[in-house]
């Protein structure tokens, strides 16, 4: 499996595929899996992620887990 990266949408600088640094993965209420970090300029970045890239994520070290 390829480098695994976590990316987002700025919607502040309207630009796509932006690098999410220090990032930390928590689930929603739903049970969906969600990424919340910066992009070293001091903007937030959150997306969405499936089960499969969030557990990977974390196992590659890309991601710190956010629950228990």
């Amino acid at each position: 499996m390829s480098e695994i990266t976590l990316t987002a949408y700025n919607v502040k600088t309207k630009e796509k595929n932006v690098p999410i640094q220090d990032a930390v993965i928590t689930k929603t209420s739903k049970g969906a899996y969600m990424a919340q970090g910066h992009d070293g300029k001091g903007n937030k970045l959150t997306t969405l992620l499936g089960e499969e890239k969030a557990l990977a994520a974390i196992k590659a070290g890309v991601a710190k887990q956010g629950w228990e």
